[in-house]
């Protein structure tokens, strides 16, 4: 379109949140530019995050079932490192998903805006190069926000991507370590930790709170924990990082608890630090028109609309879960919203995975949510250790949980540790997308023999008549 002609949508960010913003305007008709100052489009998920890491995560696992459970099912192979081919493999993957992104932006008529993108006012959007020259502006009836995240920091703490790296340089470290702190129980800090520990090192995670994983059910989080204490983590919990040297072969970090106590000092190869992430706000020319993110950065909204008609929010720098998926669905419901028909997004249904062995996977409410809002539930169990597929696979660990009204039946919560659940908790998804009873997966029938029936049976387990344990 020519440079006089405003476009329906303007979208700052290339990730989750902006790529599938874009590729829905383009499909509804919408004329639509994304502003994306990466060299590739898909965020940090596709390009630091979510996709490589489940690369490593895969070939890791790989590797380690070749050393350790091969010969128990009759096959004798002595595997043999090669992390080159390893990292090498990761990127192609990427590269390959990337260039898939600009083909459905091309298929839908979507314009990739390489700069980065600064709000100059109402409608109205400058695209900047590296070095901070306007190289375009682009009018807009709508401007959506799609910035993303990036690290949190740590005072005392500083991240040289050498031997203190955080998320991004944690996958691509051109050794394995002999030893690694992890900074942060949550889920990037025990998925990378597990890759490396599958590969070699001795690695040690130290959290500030007295448990790890924070919104995870507490009986699943501890089961979770022991399930990576007996593989060899080792966790620090109740303790604060206060200070770090790094030197060319090692790093030192200063080690206090946190109900106080002495100090103690914690030497290792190299330092992953992963305490979440922060949105990315500063920069965008919000002040320009007038908008103001809280004091972690966040960008209040209501309906993806901000304070200001015409501009709009999703993704990281909205209040919620920071999840490729939950940015994914904004994006879908922002755009329809935009053009006149009736988006949604079910923020109670957001799906969480740990994708670890064993893998974590829940959606909905935890117990510990229900008991605060005094609601009475039933709980309905059962092991992964009594699921023939399961057994036959060497894969028994873990259980399926689930949490249904006491009056009603109504699924409340579904939460799951075990073989590949993050593939499975989509089906409890969509039942309570529905609003399903319990007694309904109960009594739809699963294959035999699929992992899958576990979540049949602990529904079964809701009203005391599972049959398999």
């Amino acid at each position: 379109m020519s440079e006089s002609t405003p476009f329906d949508v303007v979208i700052i960010g290339g990730g989750p949140a902006g790529y599938n913003a874009a590729i829905r305007a383009g499909q509804l008709g919408l004329a639509v530019a994304c502003v994306e100052m990466r060299g590739t489009l898909g965020g940090t998920c596709l390009n630091v995050g979510c996709i490589p890491s489940k690369a490593m995560l895969h070939a890791s696992e790989l590797y380690e079932l070749a050393n350790k459970d091969f010969a128990s099912i009759g096959i004798d192979v002595k595997p043999k490192l090669n992390l080159e081919k390893m990292l090498e493999q990761k990127a192609e993957s990427v590269t390959a998903l990337t260039k898939g992104i600009e083909f459905l932006f091309r298929k839908n008529k979507a314009e990739w805006v390489k700069g980065f993108g600064r709000i100059a006012g109402v409608g109205k959007v400058e695209v900047l190069d590296e070095a901070g020259a306007v190289i375009r502006t682009l009018e807009a009836k709508n401007i959506v926000i799609a910035s993303g995240s990036e690290p949190s920091g740590l005072p005392g703490v500083e991240v040289d991507q050498k031997r203190i790296v955080d998320s991004t340089g944690a996958l691509s470290l051109s050794e394995v370590p002999k030893s690694l702190v992890v900074i942060g129980a949550g889920i990037i800090g025990l998925e990378l930790g597990s890759v490396w520990r599958r590969l070699g090192a001795q690695v040690t995670v130290v959290e500030f709170l007295d448990r790890i994983t924070p919104g995870m059910d507490a009986e699943v989080a501890r089961t979770f924990q022991r399930s990576l204490a007996k593989q060899g983590v080792e966790f620090k919990l109740g303790s604060k990082v206060t200070g770090a040297k790094a030197s060319k072969s090692e790093v030192t970090l200063t080690v206090e608890p946190v109900a106080g106590g002495a100090a103690e000092e914690i030497t290792a190869d190299y330092v992953l630090l992963a305490i979440g992430r922060r949105p990315i706000t500063a920069g965008l020319g919000l002040e320009s028109v007038g908008i103001v993110p809280d004091k972690r950065g966040f960008i209040d909204t209501d309906h993806w609309k901000t304070a200001v008609p015409g501009i709009w929010a999703i993704g990281d720098v909205t209040h919620g879960p920071m999840l490729a998926h939950k940015a994914e669905d904004e994006a879908v419901a922002c755009i329809e919203t935009i053009a006149g028909l009736p988006g949604h997004v079910n923020y109670d249904l957001i799906p969480s995975v740990v994708y670890t062995y064993p893998e974590v996977a829940w959606v909905g409410k935890t117990e510990e949510e229900l008991k605060e809002a005094g609601r009475a539930y039933k709980v309905g169990k059962f092991p992964f250790s009594a699921n023939s597929r399961a057994k036959v696979n060497h894969e028994a660990e873990g259980f399926v949980k689930i949490l249904a009204d006491a009056t009603t039946d109504e699924i409340l919560g579904a939460h799951l540790i075990g073989p590949q659940v993050g593939e499975m908790i989509g089906e409890y998804c969509v039942a309570m997308e529905f609003k399903a009873a319990a007694e309904d997966v109960a009594r739809t029938c699963h294959p035999h023999p699929t992992r899958s029936e576990a979540l049949r049976q602990a529904a079964m387990g809701v009203d005391g008549w599972t049959m398999q344990a």
